[in-house]
Parts: structure tokens; sequence; C-alpha cells
């Protein structure tokens, strides 16, 4: 052997060796790169071009635990009957507003959902309505016609505020009624044929009671417009605009949102007199929600989406979960899919009728099913506070939408999951999202069902399969949850299924020969009730309508 090739000899090992340490820190690599688990120590809430605000409780160190609602100038029978409901001590939003409001000052109010802010336009809205028997009652041309009107967006939300309201003024005669679609027309036409100070409604549902001649809001002086900035995204401003021309052109205007972008405002502005914009910090601010929630990401093919969800669905510790799909349609399918490998699971979209997304939500709330497959739209308005995983079976559109989504998660100190799936069409997409928020911009894994890390990221159990086993299925399922019959198809005393009345509006050519007689009859009911309230003993009341300190006379063409 020469010294060349001994000397090749004593190389090549050395060789072997190099190449056998790099490959065994490639594969070190590979196993540590293989997550989808992202870091967020960096991120933040998502920059908005907001406008500045007038009032904020920004370094306001007062402790509202010292104050109570009467301390803001709140009626006593309103405070009563929220303290018989353990609410004695007002919120930021309710500090900062009621100040304002009750002066009878036009309203921009900001805050996040779930922080008071129902209250905070709830009080000053009942405030400056009378009731039947209060005093001032028979002197008010608005004497059984709405003074007061409440716009949102969705049914879910109309119905939680029109709760609220009814909570704060037990003590009052003040009556509320809720209109919306999704139910039938005639219901709601007798309640507001016996009399309503205060309609809280969707804004379609409210063009069609008035273009039957069954609404009148000549009378009304304060206009609530609620979740504006998602009113405006549904395309819903020609309906508001509609509705606004029809009210006093005093009235008193408060529009409260979650977010208000300048262009929000500046809309806003022209339909208010001079508004202030007040602005109450969210305790649980967007930012620690995108910095505590563990979000994990996967680049997925939309053929093996379910089978990666129901591994998902039986990770440890895993409750309540909240499925977000882009569609109706994919929210419906979904839902089905996971209902049939032994899942409880209710879907939560715009083509069921209201009776069925009632039953869905309440079936979440008491625990009969833990998997709810929603839209973005029928979303909203959900405030369940142990969920525990949130899933986003499409990418979001934005990083506003995305953060709304996992913020469901996380909440009161409750840790929280994320998983957001991205098809190879939606990379460029999440690129943004992740740049927006500070998140790292790399290219989310591609994962399956039988991918290693999707097992290791999320505690799921090794030999799952995509059924549930038999003996795990404990839950009572939807159809434990009974539906309400809201009258639905137009003929009461009969039962609805999760599938009919979609739209609810139907049946709407046959009912309009029928608003006549329903006008009358409410006239008739009217006169009786009139009849009934005097023989009653009255309620002494100190107060008549006001607006900035000065009573309002009802005509509708007076200036404030």
């Amino acid at each position: 052997m020469t010294n060349e090739q001994h000397g090749a000899d004593d190389v090549e090992p050395a060789n072997n060796s190099t190449d056998e340490q790099t490959t065994t820190d490639g594969a070190d690599a590979a196993t540590t790169a293989m997550s989808g688990i992202i870091e967020t120590a960096g991120a933040h809430a998502p920059v908005l071009d907001e406008a500045t605000p007038d009032i904020t409780d920004e370094g306001d160190s007062t402790d509202l635990t010292r104050k109570t609602f009467a301390d803001f100038g709140v009626e006593p029978e309103i405070c009563e009957a929220l303290g018989a409901k353990g609410i004695t001590h007002p919120f930021p939003i309710q500090a900062l507003t009621l100040p304002v409001a009750l002066e009878g000052q036009d309203i921009i109010g900001q805050a996040k959902t779930g922080t008071g802010k129902t209250l905070g336009f709830g009080i000053p809205l009942l405030m400056d309505t009378l009731g039947p028997g209060e005093e001032g009652w028979d002197e008010d041309p608005a004497s059984g016609s709405p003074q007061g009107l409440v716009i949102l967006p969705t049914r879910e939300l109309a119905k939680q505020v029109a709760e609220e309201l009814t909570t704060a003024a037990a003590k009052r005669t003040v009556r509320i009624v809720q209109v919306y679609g999704g139910r039938a027309y005639e219901p709601q036409i007798e309640d507001l044929g016996r009399g309503a100070e205060v309609v809280v409604g969707t804004p379609g549902r409210l063009i069609d009671l008035m273009d039957r001649g069954v609404l009148d809001l000549a009378h009304v002086t304060t206009v609530v417009l609620d979740e504006a900035d998602e009113m405006l995204d549904l395309g819903f401003l020609p309906d508001v605009e509609k509705i606004l021309a029809r009210t006093r052109t005093d009235r008193h205007t408060m529009l409260f949102s979650a977010t208000m972008p300048g262009a929000v405002v500046a809309l806003a502005r022209r339909y208010m007199t001079r508004p202030t914009h007040i602005r109450a910090q969210d305790p649980g601010d967007e930012g620690m929600t995108v910095q505590t929630v563990q979000q994990v990401v996967y680049r997925t093919h939309s053929m093996n989406k379910v089978e990666v969800v129901s591994r998902i669905l039986q990770a440890e510790g895993r409750g309540r979960t909240i499925i977000f799909a882009r569609t109706k349609r994919t929210a419906a399918r979904v839902a089905d899919d996971l209902r049939s490998r032994g899942f409880a699971t209710a879907a939560l979209h715009g083509d069921l009728g209201q009776g069925a997304r009632e039953q869905a939500l309440r079936a979440f709330r008491n625990g009969k099913v833990d998997v709810l497959v929603a839209t973005d739209v029928a979303a909203r308005g959900i405030d369940v506070d142990d969920v525990t995983h949130v899933i986003n079976y499409q990418c979001p559109e934005d990083e506003k939408i995305y953060v709304h989504r996992i913020g469901r998660t996380g909440r009161a100190g409750n840790s929280g999951t994320a998983v957001t799936f991205v098809d190879w069409d939606d990379v460029p997409r999440w690129r943004i999202i992740a740049k927006a928020l500070g998140l790292p911009i790399e290219e989310p894994v591609e994962t399956y069902h039988t991918s290693e890390h999707l097992f290791s990221d999320l505690s799921i159990p090794e030999k799952v399969t995509g059924r549930l086993p038999r003996h795990k299925r404990t839950l009572e399922g939807l159809d434990a949850e009974e539906i309400e019959d809201l009258g639905e198809t137009g003929r009461r005393g009969r039962k609805q299924s999760g599938r009919q009345g979609g739209r609810g509006g139907r049946d709407g050519n046959s009912q309009r020969s029928r608003g006549s007689r329903d006008t009358k009859r409410g006239e008739r009911s009217r006169s009786r009730r009139s009849a009934d309230d005097e023989a009653k003993p009255r309620r002494k009341r100190t107060r008549k309508r006001t607006r900035g300190g000065r009573p309002v006379d009802g005509s509708a063409g007076e200036q404030a």
C-alpha cells in the first residue's frame, strides 16, 4: 500500500464522519422545523387607521368598584333593576359614556364586545323614554309609539341586546319589542300593535315593517347604531340611511362599535351633530390575545381537512370548540361530516331559520354539543368564556378577522389554542396576515392526518382514528335541545326543523293584505289598554322626556 493510498484511506473515514454528522444535523433541524406552532413573543394587535378619540380612559386610574350607577345620575328604578341582577358598578365604557349621553349629546362609542357597551347606550335610551302610566305619558305625543330605536347587524345580537335592555327596564313600564328576520311577521306586527316604546331590530326587517305601515318612527328621539363597522362591512349602509330618514331630525344618535377606522368615523359624522368620540381600553386587549393564545398554522389539502379536524377534536384537554368556515355551504357540510363521525356538532349559519340558530347556540352553551361550526356573520354575538380550541377551517380574509376569531378562546384567564388551515392558494394571504400581526412569515408546514407533528403539537393520542370511539360519545347532541317554535312558517303551533324557515319571508306576499287588519287590531288593543291604565294607580315620576336639559314636545320638525 502506498503512502497516497494510505493517506486516502485515512482521509476517507474523516469525510464519512463529516457526512454522517451533516446528515444527523439536518435530520435534527428537520425534526425541529416540522411543527406548526408559531412564535408569538413579538406579536402585536392589528395597526388600524383609527381616528383619535375625544375622551378615553387610557392612563385613568379611577377605581370604578367604588362607583355606582347612581353616582352617574342613573334613575333609581334602573339602579334597582340592575342591582337585582348583581350589576352595581359601571364598566369603563359606561363610566365614560353616561355623563355625556345623559346630557343629550351625540356619541361615537368604541369598545370591544363583552365590555358592557349595551348599558352604555341602553341606560340613556331608557331614561329618555316614557312608559304607560309614568308621569308625562298623557301629555307626550309619542305615547304608544316607538321612542327609542336600536339597530344591529344580526339576529343574535338583536336578541341579546333586547334581553339586556329588558333587564335594565324591569322596574319600569317601558315595552321593548324585538324585530328581526328568520321568523314570521305576524307576532312582531301584533307586538307593535300592542304598543312599544323601544324597538330593537335588524335593518332588513325594520324596513319591511316600515313599508307595511305598521312601524312608525316619526316619534323616535333616540337612535342607536350598534356594531356599526360590521353593518357597514355587510352592506347595510343604504338600509341604515333609509331608516334614519324616517326619524326626527333632532334625534339623539349614539353609534357604538368595536373598531372605528377613520372612514367609519367620517361616515358617522354625516348623520350626527357634533358627536363626541369615546374610546374605552379593552382589559383583554387584542395584543394580549395574539400573544397568549397558542397559535398553530398548517398547510393542508382540502380533501384531508376533515380527517385532520377529527384528530384535533380528540386532543387531550379539548373542551368547547368553534370551527370557522368561510361559507354557509362549507359550515353545513363540515358539521354533517363531523356528526357522522360521532362528534356532538351543531352548525350556525345564515341559511338556518332563527329557531334552529337559537337551538344550536343553546345546545352549545348548555354542553349538549361541544363543537360549533359557524360562519363569521352568524358567529357575531356568541359570548362563551370556556372555549378551548378555535379552528379556522379556511384562512381568514385579513388580520382583523383572524384576531377576532382566535379571541373566542383564551378568555377569562383560560388557556386557548387556535389552529389555522392554509390552502396552497392562501399562502400569500397568510403571509400578509402574519406580517401585519408581527408573527413569523415562514411558509406553513405541510400537514396531513398522519403527520407526526400534528399529534405532538396538539397533544393528540397516537392511536386515535377519524371517528370518535362509541364509549366517548357521552354528550346528548343537538336533538336533545328543544327547538323553539318562532312561527317562522307563519303558522303557530307547528314544529320547525333546522332546515325550515331559512329566510322567514316566503309567505310575505300572502301576509301583505293582513297588514291593515293587524294595524286596526293594534289600535283597538291600544284603546283598551288606555282604559285599563286609567283604572290603575299612576306611578309618580319627577322627570319628563328631555333633550339636552330642555323638554321634548314631540314636534318632528323642531331642531334641538
